[in-house]
C-alpha cells in the first residue's frame, strides 16, 4: 500500500500527513467535515476566535461519538437477548 504525503487545511491552517492510500478519501472527508463545523460555529455563536471554535467542535464531535456509543451498545445488547430468546424458542422445540 502506497504511503501519500497530503495537506489537510482546518481553519487557516494546512496540516501535512502522511497517509496509506486507502485512507486518503476519508481523511480529505473528515478535514472538510471538520471545516463545515467550524463554519457552523463560528456563524452560529459569531466568533471568530479559533482556539474557542476548535474547542467547541472537538466537544461537539465527543459528544456524538459517546450518543452513537451508547446507540450501539443498546442495539447490541437487544440483539443479544433476541437472539437468546430465538436460540431459547429453538432449544424448546427441538426437544
Amino acid at each position: 500500500m502506497a504511503i501519500l504525503s497530503i495537506k489537510i487545511r482546518i481553519g487557516d491552517r494546512d496540516y501535512p500527513m502522511k497517509v496509506n492510500e486507502s485512507e486518503e478519501e476519508v481523511m480529505r472527508m473528515a478535514g472538510r467535515a471538520l471545516n463545515e463545523k467550524l463554519k457552523s460555529f463560528k456563524d452560529l455563536y459569531q466568533t471568530e476566535d479559533r482556539q474557542d471554535l476548535l474547542a467547541m467542535v472537538a466537544f461537539d464531535s465527543l459528544l456524538q461519538k459517546l450518543k452513537n456509543d451508547i446507540q450501539s451498545e443498546s442495539v447490541e445488547r437487544n440483539i443479544t437477548d433476541r437472539i437468546g430468546y430465538l436460540n431459547t424458542l429453538i432449544s424448546k422445540s427441538i426437544t
